[in-house]
């Protein structure tokens, strides 16, 4: 005779929300964040009123930045915002990578001025690891795609 053994679910240890309050929660975070893949192809797309802001600082921006951001440092944004980012315009924020909040900071800074923001999640890591080119102070550079993290060959995930 066999036992009846029961497995205890890490997973579902905590119940899945209900799927309209999960539906709500997805869609308030696609309000609010971006991925590189997105905040590319609109940036080579030329969508109007959008602007991609590098916080980071200047020793970070000399070493690489995203083609076409601009540069503002968190600590400069309340004093700067107004002089480099149109009004109405709608902000990416993006900093180093996934361990570091410091878009999180600048897209509340931008919030707290009254411009629409996402935040890029990736970061500046995540455009370099999936093959996208970037500036730096002596140029042009790109590296290959990491296959952790986009499709070889710079074929679109379509997710």
């Amino acid at each position: 005779m066999t036992t009846p053994t029961t497995t205890t679910s890490a997973v579902l240890s905590t119940p899945a929300a209900e799927p309209a309050v999960a539906a709500a929660h997805y869609a308030a975070r696609l309000a609010f964040e971006a991925d590189v893949s997105d905040v590319r192809a609109d940036l080579q797309a030329g969508v109007p009123g959008l602007v991609v802001v590098d916080s980071r600082s200047e020793a970070a921006w000399a070493q690489g930045h995203i083609p076409g951001a601009v540069h503002l440092p968190t600590a400069r944004i309340a004093e700067l915002a107004a002089e480099l980012v149109p009004a109405g315009a709608t902000v990416v924020t993006y900093c180093w990578g996934p361990g570091c909040n410091g878009a999180t900071r600048a897209a509340l800074a931008f919030a707290r001025l009254g411009y629409p923001v996402k935040e890029m999640i990736g970061g500046f890591e995540y455009w370099v690891r999936e093959g996208f080119p970037f500036d730096t102070a002596q140029g042009t550079e790109q590296r290959p795609v990491d296959e952790l993290t986009a499709p070889r060959g710079g074929i679109a995930c379509a997710c």
